[in-house]
């Protein structure tokens, strides 16, 4: 995919999923603490949620963002060039940019997050027990509430933690900051 989302392909996405998993709109609603005018208008390509939104769209349809963003990718070696990766800008001042494919039968997703000064992404509801997060930072310093609990990282830094646990990243220097989060099942 380039780097520009393609609303119209996230929408026919996010609506095959609810779908083939049985849900109306309103169920979907329910599940995702989302309103059914949002969700109606993320599927039929009129509006670009934010990384909030989509990533309770995911959690609702038991899957990640980048399911939701890409086609599952059977290849064996996939390349993904600069240009090619997936890059979702939230308005708040938060760009993710999707480092791994999504391969049938793999739960794994890598995503590299840029966080303006000042900026907070939002807290972010529980996933799947049995998953395992890994972040590190790259540059400049996170806040990372895990639980209620703060970590501050600063650069080179890592931490893992079981991604069941409510957290919210923020950025409460005056710089960039630059993280890696992966997720995978922890089976």
């Amino acid at each position: 995919m380039a780097e520009i989302l393609d609303v119209a392909e996230l929408g026919e996405r996010v609506r095959s999923l609810r779908l083939s998993r049985g849900f109306s709109l309103k169920d979907l609603s329910g599940q995702a603490s989302v309103s059914v005018s949002m969700l109606s208008a993320v599927e039929r390509g009129d509006k670009v949620a934010s990384i909030q939104i989509l990533h309770q769209i995911a959690q609702a349809l038991k899957t990640s963002i980048d399911r939701l963003i890409e086609d599952e990718a059977p290849a064996r070696v996939i390349l993904l060039r600069r240009v090619e990766q997936a890059v979702v800008r939230d308005g708040s001042g938060w760009v993710r940019r999707l480092l791994s494919p999504a391969l049938p039968g793999v739960e794994f997703e890598m995503t590299r997050t840029r966080l303006e000064p000042g900026v907070e992404a939002g807290e972010f509801g529980l996933r799947r027990k049995g998953f395992r997060a890994n972040l590190t930072v790259e540059d400049g310093a996170l806040t990372l509430i895990l639980d209620g609990r703060i970590f501050q990282l600063d650069s080179g830094d890592s931490v893992s933690f079981a991604s069941d646990c409510r957290s919210v990243f923020r950025n409460d220097s005056n710089e960039v900051c630059i993280y890696y989060l992966s997720v995978s099942s922890a089976y």
